[in-house]
């Protein structure tokens, strides 16, 4: 077996890796019981360190650095609007989310972290090893360096396994990327008190829960590759794994290189087309001068309350790099939806995959979940609106294969949770998408996760649930 094979393999087998969780979510529990945390808005003249810029408006820090609250005007050829302004994050700065990985009794496990953010909805949540700005791990604010931070700066071509760039949400981040990363160590290393070793196998059980595994550590387990297998091969690795059948499906799509409905060719010529006869043009304004929006001493809101607002907070937590400091956050007006419905074609499952354009991508377009609701609130849409919406929510439960409600990033979105979905579809669905959608096997999925830019971040949230053994938390 060739080292790439072997790589696939092991991360693979960690995958398959069906050990209990209970004790994990106990362990859990007992970390957000051990810090005090306190978050309070505040005007946002009272945040510290932060204040409206004289010369473009924009909410910045007096630094310069981790983030600003820019206002932007877009214009775009796509879809039914085709103008609008808003406030977006702008943080150009590519920061680390990585994973320290070692064997132990022969299966890589996972260093996972016990971290809390001030947006996340229960606090503590389950992160990467390293998750840190570049603000954050140069010091900026003052704080302690994080935990960890040598291993990866230092980090041989050898030890690393995985080394992607990868985007954050494009309606709310200005091409914001950050450098998804897993490295192996062979040697013993301190476990300091809120950081645990975990299977993959283990991860995946953890993220049928609501609210656990926080959505840094899923976008680095989204990029995971386990490689490509014969029919004959995958028959074998389910014959052992004695798992349910929608489990046995997933393996199936997700290493089988063959049968699927289109080829690599086809599906990169159909998001070059959609590319190609789109515009989207983003242009900085003053957040003062952004139509339907207005400034109030503690909101930056749209005029009808919708999509999301831009607040300030005062953050003090216990066991953090700074343990006391204020901040803008960006909080929805609601819940949104994100969610896949899959179809067996050929004897494979294939992910009805849609085109989308959110204003802070970086090249126009992005796959997307077969349906993606963030901004709008889905449960009064109209119907007929969005192609899928009214079938997801009217769907039968026997095939929900995965339902949970997921939180955003917690260092920047208030208290924001998403429905996530994943939906097992029959012949009710037709082999034919509207417009800009495309079938894709779950292995052609990983192969476009590896190339900057192809798959947004709600995409790769949900593949990073699915979970080939029937490692359910009960």
């Amino acid at each position: 077996m060739n080292k790439i094979d072997n790589l696939h393999f092991n991360f693979l087998k960690s995958a398959l890796d069906n050990k209990d969780v209970k004790s994990t979510v106990s362990w859990i529990k007992k970390q957000n019981e051990a810090v005090n945390v306190s978050v309070t808005k505040v005007n946002f003249d009272k945040l510290d360190k932060w204040h409206f810029d004289k010369k473009d408006g924009n909410l910045r820090h007096e630094t310069g650095k981790f983030f600003s609250i820019d206002g932007i005007r877009i214009s775009t050829t796509w879809g039914d609007v085709s103008e609008w302004d808003q406030p977006i994050i702008n943080q150009p700065e590519i920061g680390f989310l990585g994973f320290i990985v070692k064997e132990i009794d022969g299966v890589l496990n996972f260093l996972v972290q016990a971290k809390i953010e001030p947006g996340n909805v229960n606090y503590v949540q389950l992160s990467p090893t390293l998750q840190a700005t570049r603000s954050n791990y140069q010091q900026t604010h003052g704080g302690k360096k994080p935990l960890y931070l040598e291993y990866f700066q230092h980090a041989t071509k050898d030890q690393i396994l995985l080394d992607q760039l990868q985007s954050e949400q494009g309606a709310r981040f200005f091409k914001k990327r950050n450098r998804n990363i897993i490295i192996k160590i062979d040697e013993e290393i301190k476990i300091h008190s809120n950081f645990i070793w975990l299977t993959l196998g283990q991860l995946k059980a953890l993220m049928q829960l609501d609210n656990i595994v926080n959505m840094d550590t899923r976008t680095v387990i989204s990029g995971i590759p386990f490689g490509s297998f014969s029919g004959e091969t995958i028959d074998f690795f389910n014959f052992l794994n004695k798992s349910g059948n929608y489990q046995t499906k997933f393996l199936r799509s997700a290493l089988l290189k063959d049968d699927a409905l289109h080829s690599m060719e086809e599906i990169i010529t159909f998001m070059t087309q959609i590319k190609s006869v789109n515009d989207l043009d983003v242009k900085q304004i003053v957040l003062s001068e952004m139509h339907n929006w207005e400034i109030t001493p503690n909101e930056i809101k749209h005029v009808e309350n919708k999509y999301f607002k831009i607040i300030g907070v005062e953050v003090e937590i216990g066991n953090r790099e700074v343990v006391k400091w204020s901040q803008p956050m960006v909080e929805p007006s609601q819940n949104g939806l994100c969610a896949f419905v899959c179809k067996e074609i050929h004897g494979v499952l294939h992910f009805a995959v849609q085109a989308k354009l959110e204003c802070g991508n970086h090249d126009i377009i992005e796959f997307a979940p077969t349906v993606q609701t963030l901004t709008d609130d889905y449960r009064v849409t109209p119907k007929n609106k969005l192609p899928f919406l009214d079938y997801i929510l009217d769907i039968e439960k026997e095939k929900i294969y995965f339902d949970a409600l997921q939180s955003e990033e917690g260092g920047r979105f208030y208290k924001e949770q998403n429905r996530n979905m994943i939906i097992i579809a029959g012949d009710e669905i037709s082999d034919k998408l509207p417009e800009n959608f495309i079938w894709m096997t779950l292995n052609q999925l990983y192969v476009f996760i590896k190339f900057n830019n192809y798959l947004n971040i709600q995409a790769r949230n949900l593949i990073a649930t699915i979970s080939f053994t029937g490692g359910k938390y009960e």
